[in-house]
């Protein structure tokens, strides 16, 4: 190559390069610039797409970064996500997340609704304008949450239980249900009022019917009366609200009438009191020091009241028995009363004296899953272990 024809190659590459570099600084002192940083650059790939297994209320959306995220640049400091039902608008800034995040949840959807969204860039130097636009798309719900077959399984086993104990019980097979030393004691405190000649208290808890516990000690309640009308002892039952007087009334009443007493009934044995904790606690305790009954039954939800009427009926030497589910209040019936059921065995008791077929087989259904739940953990732990992960992935419920 000739050397004149080599040296204008050179030239030209030259001036080639130099034209290039002038556009490049050209063009980037053409950039908005607010503050000395440039207006961010849109994020980009926006995906939007129902969240699986739940109510329809619920849309993801996925995007990347803006060219101009970058770590220790402050270029972009917001992203803010808008939504519209139309791609023309109008828009609604739904929330806003920090620099560096690509994902987000939109949770305040309408089930079946078309949407639009947009995710716009911010930061020192201005916002960005709108890129690109994703939708439509709408949130639906599901039938079965395919997470929580192990939820499913587990609630027929529990009905299966229950509903093959009650049927056991109302066809004449009695399970075996473990004895209480406090169910025991009652028919001893009722023995000891009635050798006394002095009447049997009997305070089925201070809440409404709507707690479980006033339930069971109503339950219990029944079986009391039935023992007292068979000894002939006199019973005091005072309530604190409405509905639960007007079933004590009735338990009371069929305690007679199954013990072939029903003319020994006393209208008066079940008392309203006084729906106020401390209004009913002063009433009971002067039903204690006037009457002086013998023995003493709390059964049901107790508060506060507990130790009040626990230390009130052992200044007396009334024999005790007390049962509660509430665990902040059991060391007080512990410490004063003689026999104390604690938590479940309340409801046991129920289901033991009454000898109902639906309290039964719920009670020993409830005992044969907790001995499944038991041997469940131990097998997920075992398996865990042994480094096998499919049984706890799929007994978790999230």
């Amino acid at each position: 190559m000739p050397p004149l024809r080599a040296r204008r190659l050179v030239w030209l590459a030259v001036v080639g390069l130099a034209l290039s570099s002038l556009g490049a600084r050209i063009a980037r002192c053409q950039e908005p610039v607010v503050g000395g940083l440039p207006v961010p650059r849109p994020p980009s790939g926006l995906v939007v797409s129902d969240v699986p297994n739940d109510a329809g209320r619920t849309l993801d959306l996925v995007w990347k970064l803006s060219p101009d995220d970058l770590p220790g640049q402050h270029v972009v400091t917001t992203y803010y996500l808008e939504r519209s039902e139309t791609p023309a608008g109008p828009w609604t800034r739904i929330d806003s997340v920090a620099a560096g995040t690509t994902t987000k949840s939109d949770q305040s959807v309408s089930r079946n609704v078309e949407y639009f969204y947009r995710v716009i860039a911010a930061g020192p130097g201005g916002v960005t304008p709108a890129g690109s636009i994703t939708g439509p798309v709408r949130a639906t719900s599901q039938w079965i949450n395919q997470t929580r077959w192990s939820v499913l399984v587990g609630t027929i086993l529990f009905f299966s239980f229950v509903l093959y104990y009650i049927a056991s019980v109302q066809a004449g097979k009695k399970p075996f249900v473990r004895r209480i030393p406090g169910i025991d004691a009652i028919e001893e405190a009722i023995g000891r009022a009635t050798e006394m000649g002095r009447p049997v208290l009997y305070v089925p808890g201070i809440q409404d019917i709507n707690d479980i516990q006033t339930v069971a000690g109503l339950v219990i309640l029944e079986s009391v009366a039935k023992l007292t009308a068979r000894y002939e002892t006199p019973i005091t039952v005072p309530v604190t609200y409405p509905i639960p007087f007007t079933i004590a009334e009735e338990m009371v009443k069929s305690g007679y009438l199954h013990a072939g007493r029903p003319e020994r009934y006393d209208p008066n044995s079940v008392r309203f009191v006084s729906p106020e904790q401390f209004a009913y606690v002063a009433a009971v305790t002067g039903i204690m020091l006037r009457d002086r009954p013998a023995a003493h039954i709390f059964m049901g939800s107790f508060f506060a009241e507990s130790l009040l009427l626990a230390e009130t009926g052992f200044a007396t030497g009334a024999i005790q028995v007390a049962g509660t589910a509430n665990v902040h209040q059991l060391p007080f019936f512990v410490v004063a009363c003689d026999y104390t059921l604690i938590g479940e065995e309340l409801y046991a008791a129920s289901a033991y004296l009454s000898g109902e077929p639906k309290l039964v087989g719920a009670l020993k259904g409830t005992d044969l899953m907790k001995i499944l739940i038991v041997v469940a953990v131990v097998v997920g732990c075992l398996l865990e272990s042994a480094g096998r992960h499919g049984f706890t992935i799929w007994m978790a419920t999230q």
